[in-house]
């Protein structure tokens, strides 16, 4: 392993990680940060380096709109990955996230933009697993594999909930990675080892490892994270904990709510994962 990887290893934290298959150094298939506890102001940078390779779907989730039509709710909208340019787009979105800190920074960008957005956007503070909603929607998203952070128990109340409040012929529109059961049973557990992106005079190295639990359906990723200055270094360790979609039940649960799948776009990731992004509309 590179030299400049040490400063991270997890060793260094006084956790030695299991055995896993090795380093990866691939950036384009780092594991997701959907879900984060102790999230702090300094891990800004990590999370917007790890939804980067989610930000190709701005464009495809912007054209369904224009086919359905606001107004648009954004589930886990965390700064306004998606919201804030909806709105830039003339939309109206309502922005739902349980990271207050997070609300405030898409709130922050909307008001720099300029007040025609900011108008555009509400913010609602809510954890998806407890969602109640007002108002009526012709487009929800649940983008960035937002779904794997909600439990399979209350993923069905999620689902309904959000379908009784979109308008006649609106959508749901939502993507998840998807893992083959071989490549889960061959390799559980996973590394990656990358630079985070940062443009403020901080150098942010992360050792990213990723176990998978069958029985359970779930997964974990930790992040080891080193942040050098000028003047000292300074270690961080997250964590998110996911689920493992099973399409098949997701599909069940969609029709449950009152949703058929209309369109499934498939984009494969590597030979054991894909990405999965599906377009729901409600039964009229």
């Amino acid at each position: 392993m590179p030299a400049a990887f040490a400063p991270v290893l997890p060793s260094r934290y006084d956790r030695e990680p299991a055995p896993g298959a090795g380093i990866r150094i691939k950036s384009d298939t780092l594991p997701g940060l959907e879900s984060v506890c102790a999230v702090d102001e300094g891990s800004v940078w990590l999370h917007d380096a790890l939804l980067g390779p989610h930000s190709a779907d701005i464009v495809r989730y912007l054209g369904l709109a224009r086919s359905t039509g606001g107004p648009v709710l954004d589930l886990g909208s965390g700064a306004g990955r998606l919201a804030v340019p909806f709105a830039r787009h003339g939309f109206a979105v309502e922005a739902v996230d349980r990271d207050a800190s997070a609300l405030e920074r898409l709130e922050g960008w909307a008001r720099r933009i300029g007040p025609h957005v900011a108008g555009l956007v509400v913010t609602h503070r809510a954890d998806l697993t407890e969602l109640r909603l007002e108002g009526s929607y012709r487009l929800a998203l649940l983008a960035g594999a937002m779904v794997t952070a909600v439990p399979p128990a209350r993923r069905p109340e999620l689902l309904r909930e959000v379908a009784s409040h979109l308008e006649t012929g609106g959508a749901l529109a939502l993507d998840y990675t998807a893992h083959q059961l071989p490549g889960l049973i061959a390799e559980p557990r996973r590394t990656w080892a990358f630079q985070v992106p940062r443009f403020d005079g901080i150098d942010e190295w992360v050792v990213a490892r990723q176990v998978f639990d069958l029985p359970s359906m779930s997964e974990r990723i930790t992040y080891y994270t080193a942040r050098t200055g000028k003047l000292s270094t300074e270690r961080v360790v997250l964590t998110t904990d996911k689920w493992i979609v099973d399409p098949e039940r997701l599909a069940a649960e969609l029709h449950s709510a009152g949703l058929h799948i209309e369109g499934r776009r498939r984009h494969r990731i590597d030979d054991r994962t894909e990405s999965v992004l599906l377009v729901c509309r409600t039964d009229d």
